[in-house]
């Protein structure tokens, strides 16, 4: 496969009949290799993109993906992926199917693939199901070559692309009596085109992934499951990036695609996690027409384990949460359309409480024959009006601002905790790369908080409690698994061997940088905490919040590389095509015990600043 670097020179076309020497004819085209097709800044990027998405080596990949992008670019050379809609110019179907690819292996981390395996199948397919994606977004247009297009030799003779790639001059046209969907059925001519044997060999031996790929390959996406979702997601973002759109909105998973993921997680936790129609205290209660459970405990631990599953885009904020339950038709609102009710439990017992409650469906839960018991005593709900939103303080207080003697007016914050340095007033048009960084399925609810003190002159930064990340230890299996600094690290650890943590992207909260982890603070901490609920209780004992205790932990670890002048915290500033921002978190010492052999390339897109200039900046 590493011949590939080194490609035979394309062999002559059989010549024709001897011609006068006279310039070509006006309108054709001379077919390029395709490290040329490659070669261009911007085709560049996203190759470098695609192979971040990726965790293999330089070699491996050359073989997975880089030698099947170049012979489908020798295959599509400079046509264009639609005759008057996107990238409808020279060129614009080599650029689609890279900006389809990139975008595909960006949906991709958010999923454990093959759904419903053990983590054991997971980790030992997630390369294949990585590629398999790679491969149906690429190649998700390619039968328009065939069908779509009349190619014209310099010879006279007509071309088509089971022929290989093109070895003469050539020109083309639309065909004006093609049928619009008629190039889903014709990519199975040409996929053998870009796919090699040893390939297809490797991928026919996982049978999930083999049906799924030769259904989406085939036009049927209906029948792909996820493949065939991350491909209708990455096509629709790139055209709406063509078209002057909004890529992360295009990419935003179907509204049926998070119902059912809410929907799967509720049964879970009442399948495993949750009690019902205990005496005294409990998580929920049936009665003959609703399924009654506890705001908070339920918000929590839906979360908790939504995130454990891998599945990025759940609201940080509990009221946020509420929302998009009742928003997917999930919960019975109120008269007043709320989605929280409030209401007195009294048990048979005669015990009793007041409590701020969901209310649901048992149909959504339970079929007939499953359904448990009714409870034996009484739920009533209370009538008096409440002007509150949907929690109640007594149950979760309010998020409330940290504040220090010496803290700073911030810099207008984003989601992701960070600030712009340089604004523009008047954007850029849209651009892949650009999306490239700053795609995000669902923007969060966020708590975004004050720096806290870490020692008298470093301090936590202001930061995001959004998308997850991995970062770096040395913590080993045989670590608790209670709460603890070592704990943190290993989830960490398992979380980046999962890929249900991303790194070194727009919302990833660990990067490569300096050759090494960079653990965004607080950010990270915050996430570990959205998936153990249950650190609160302990964190409320030491009077700190849940994230700080588990920074405090992992800093004991002392796994972390200090400035020179003693200071934790490490400031990053990330350069994107349109504005500037910083970063705060914790460089690892020891990069290899979370990436493996090979550590990632470093982020192109943050630099380090000089310890003297953070210093600076902190007076």
């Amino acid at each position: 496969m590493l011949s590939l670097f080194q490609r035979k020179k394309t062999p002559p076309a059989t010549s024709p009949p001897p011609m006068p020497a006279i310039d070509p004819p006006k309108g054709l085209l001379r077919p390029q290799s395709a490290t040329a097709l490659l070669a261009t800044p911007r085709r560049k990027k996203l190759l470098e993109h695609i192979w971040q998405r990726t965790s293999l080596s330089r070699k491996q990949f050359a073989a997975l993906y880089l030698a099947p992008l170049e012979r489908y670019a020798e295959l599509v050379q400079q046509f264009p992926a639609s005759e008057s809609h996107h990238h409808a110019y020279p060129g614009g179907m080599l650029d689609h199917g890279l900006e389809v690819v990139a975008y595909a292996l960006k949906l991709r981390q958010s999923y454990l693939l093959p759904s419903g395996t053990t983590p054991e199948d997971q980790a030992a397919q997630s390369e294949a199901w990585t590629a398999a994606a790679a491969y149906a977004a690429l190649l998700h247009d390619i039968g328009k070559i065939a069908v779509d297009l009349h190619v014209e030799l310099a010879d006279g003779r007509i071309w088509h692309p089971w022929h290989g790639p093109l070895q003469q001059r050539y020109r083309f046209r639309y065909r004006p009596e093609r049928e619009y969907r008629l190039h889903s059925a014709a990519a199975g001519l040409l996929y053998t085109r870009v796919l090699d044997p040893t390939i297809l060999d490797w991928l026919s031996g996982f049978p999930l992934l083999w049906s799924a790929l030769l259904y989406v390959l085939a036009g049927q996406y209906e029948h792909g499951g996820v493949l065939g979702e991350l491909v209708i997601q990455a096509d629709r973002a790139s055209v709406a990036h063509a078209l002057g759109g909004d890529p992360a909105k295009a990419m935003a998973a179907p509204k049926h695609a998070l119902q059912r993921k809410l929907l799967e997680g509720l049964r879970y936790l009442l399948k495993e996690e949750l009690k019902l129609n205990q005496p005294q205290a409990s998580d929920g209660w049936l009665t003959q027409d609703a399924l009654w459970l506890v705001s908070k405990t339920v918000s929590d631990k839906l979360r908790a384990h939504l995130l454990s599953q891998g599945i990025d885009g759940i609201p940080a904020n509990n009221s946020a949460m509420f929302n998009v339950l009742q928003d997917h038709d999930l919960l019975q609102p109120t008269p007043a359309g709320k989605a929280i009710w409030r209401a007195t439990v009294r048990s048979a017992t005669d015990w009793s409480h007041s409590f701020t409650l969901l209310r649901l469906a048992p149909a959504l839960i339970w079929e007939s024959g499953e359904r448990p018991a009714p409870f034996a005593g009484t739920v009533t709900i209370d009538t008096t009006p409440d002007n509150q939103d949907a929690e109640s303080p007594a149950s979760s207080p309010a998020p409330v601002a940290e504040t220090g003697a010496d803290a700073r007016v911030p810099s207008p914050v984003h989601g992701d905790g960070t600030a712009d340095l340089n604004p523009p007033s008047n954007p850029a048009p849209p651009d892949v790369m650009a999306d490239l960084l700053t795609m995000v399925v669902q923007v969060h609810d966020l708590d975004i908080r004050q720096p806290e003190a870490h020692t008298a002159t470093d301090r936590a930064p202001i930061d995001d409690d959004e998308w997850a990340t991995p970062a770096g230890s040395t913590a080993s299996t045989s670590c608790t698994t209670q709460p603890s600094g070592e704990h943190f690290m290993a989830w960490l650890q398992q979380g980046i061997a999962s890929r249900k943590l991303i790194i070194n992207d727009a919302k990833a909260l660990v990067h490569t940088v300096a050759d090494t982890a960079y653990l965004v603070s607080p950010g990270l901490f915050q996430r570990y905490t959205q998936e153990h609920p249950h650190i609160a209780t302990l964190a409320k004992r030491d009077g700190l919040a849940d994230w700080q205790w588990v920074q405090k932990r992992f800093e004991k670890l002392q796994l972390h590389r200090k400035q020179t002048n003693g200071l934790n915290i490490w400031t990053c500033t990330v350069m994107g095509p349109r504005k500037t921002r910083r970063l705060h978190g914790y460089l690892l010492d020891q990069p290899n015990s979370v990436f493996g052999e090979e550590v990632p390339p470093n982020n192109l897109y943050l630099s380090l600043t000089e310890p003297g200039a953070q210093q600076a900046g902190n007076h």
